[in-house]
């Protein structure tokens, strides 16, 4: 029973062995002929030898590198030229390995390996190259003009990189733009034009007179309190622009003897005051308290001192209301001082005096340094007038500076006189009812420098004078941004007058 058994199974074994190398093909080793034998126990002298080659097999490749699709071989990485990333349809356009040696050795010259950093010429390229654009590509022709299909992006893109390319100019102007801004908006400005080099605005001091009458003739009402604070603040802006000292003089009425008060001659121990604390200015320009500067955009420099020798004239014949006799005929006098225009030499005016219809006006003169203005305020100053002639002299020191001008013959030669409008325009009111002298009155369309408001304490509201120019000078000298909004309120604001006309129009009718 046992060996019909294991006859049995050696069978099924056979059995098993055989179905398998029916099923399974015989393993021809094709290339190795020296190695024979199959699973099927059939000898393997005749199948081990090698079959003839089948048309159209490739050579044996050597396996230590996978073969490239490419025609020369793969490309060694990091030597692809870079192309522009931007475009949907870009292609590598790799280089070969043995196109990438021969370059290589062609820049290099020799074989050789260099640090990174090291050499003059290596980090002088470097340094190009790391300058040039991130999407820079060179000779990739099919990536240029390409753009991404979002316009917006598009868009962005091509502001970019413009800013990129303009980056210096544009760093330039920004420079410049700050620069100007940090000029105006910081006081180097005024530096800049006080400064004797450039602007010269130290050479130039404006008093003015505060607190006319105030505690002791009359008491400060709010409309002389605003008066007095409008023309302040009116002068402060004028001189912080154009560099300029301002001093401000208290002109309270005090009673220096028990029988006189010298209010109006103060004036001129003001103006000595004012040349000692400011020893490096030149020119003082007195101003009373119901003056404004309607046109502050103009220097004086510019409007006076530039053109002076065609702004003045020495003759006072050419507009003479107090109907002096000039010139000076006695035969003791010089030529100079027997001359209707002195020297006729700019350097030798000391004194600028406007005239009014009644005659010399004081509201709004200049002197200059000089000895000649020492010995004419020491001779102003001088109590005789003040003390026996203030009954006598209504205007004070205005008819004391006519009665010196018309009896000192050293006195004419240096004083010019300057048209009224230049630096002394009256209202409607003074010297007139009407206000259509040209040569007196302010005129809007020429622009005139300064308005004086003389005498608007005798009938007129002195107040309301200075609003109103207050405000005209505000409309004139608006900046381009500021017209533009009063442009787009007036259009709207129309309607509204043309329906208040109507109906003050009904109920009249």
């Amino acid at each position: 029973m046992a060996s019909q058994s294991s006859f049995s199974s050696n069978a099924g074994q056979r059995r098993r062995r055989s179905s398998a190398a029916k099923t399974q093909p015989p393993n021809l080793n094709l290339g190795l002929p020296n190695r024979l034998g199959t699973t099927s126990g059939i000898s393997g002298g005749s199948l081990g030898d090698a079959l003839p080659t089948i048309p159209g097999t490739p050579a044996a490749l050597d396996m230590s590198r996978s073969p490239s699709p490419r025609p020369g071989g793969w490309s060694s990485p990091g030597l692809n030229t870079p192309y522009d990333s931007g475009g949907a349809n870009g292609s590598s356009h790799n280089v070969t390995w043995a196109s990438a040696q021969a370059r290589s050795a062609e820049v290099k010259g020799y074989p050789g390996f260099t640090p990174r950093n090291q050499g003059f010429f290596s980090k002088h390229f470097r340094r190009i190259s790391t300058s040039l654009p991130i999407s820079y590509g060179e000779k990739e022709k099919l990536g240029r003009g390409r753009y991404q299909g979002n316009k917006f992006m598009q868009m962005v893109n091509r502001i970019g990189w413009n800013l990129w390319r303009l980056r210096r100019s544009l760093g330039v102007v920004l420079l410049i733009i700050l620069s100007i801004i940090t000029f105006y908006v910081t006081p180097l400005h005024r530096m800049y034009r006080r400064s004797a080099l450039f602007g010269g605005g130290n050479k130039y001091v404006i008093i003015l007179a505060a607190n006319q009458g105030g505690g002791v003739m009359e008491w400060k009402g709010p409309r002389e309190w605003a008066i007095e604070r409008d023309s302040v603040k009116n002068k402060k802006k004028y001189t912080k622009k154009w560099g300029y000292d301002l001093e401000i003089v208290d002109m309270s009425t005090k009673k220096r003897y028990a029988h006189e008060w010298r209010e109006s001659w103060e004036k001129v121990d003001t103006i000595r005051n004012a040349m000692r604390k400011y020893p490096q200015a030149e020119w003082f320009w007195w101003l009373d308290t119901n003056t404004f500067i309607m046109e502050p955009s103009y220097s004086l420099q510019k409007h006076i001192f530039k053109n002076l020798q065609d702004i003045t004239y020495r003759d006072i014949n050419v507009y003479n209301p107090l109907n002096i006799s000039h010139p000076l005929t006695e035969d003791y006098l010089d030529a100079e001082t027997r001359s209707p225009v002195g020297d006729g030499r700019v350097e030798s005016i000391n004194m600028l005096v406007p005239q009014d219809c009644g005659g010399f006006n004081l509201g709004s003169f200049m002197l200059r340094r000089s000895v000649w203005t020492d010995r004419l305020l020491d001779i102003w100053w001088d109590p005789v007038g003040y003390e026996q002639k203030h009954m006598e002299w209504e205007h004070k020191e205005q008819d004391a500076f006519e009665y010196m001008y018309k009896n000192q013959p050293w006195i004419r030669p240096h004083v010019a006189f300057l048209q009224q409008r230049k630096i002394n325009s009256f209202p409607p009111g003074a010297c007139g009812d009407a206000g259509d002298d040209v040569n007196i009155h302010y005129q809007e369309k020429e622009r005139d420098f300064l308005v004086n408001m003389a005498g608007c304490e005798w009938g007129r509201d002195c107040w309301a004078e200075m609003y109103n120019y207050r405000q005209l000078s505000n409309r004139l000298n608006r900046n381009p941004w500021e017209k533009f909004k009063d442009g787009i309120s007036d259009f709207f604001k129309k309607p509204a007058k043309k329906d208040e006309k109507k109906k003050k129009e009904e109920k009249k009718n």
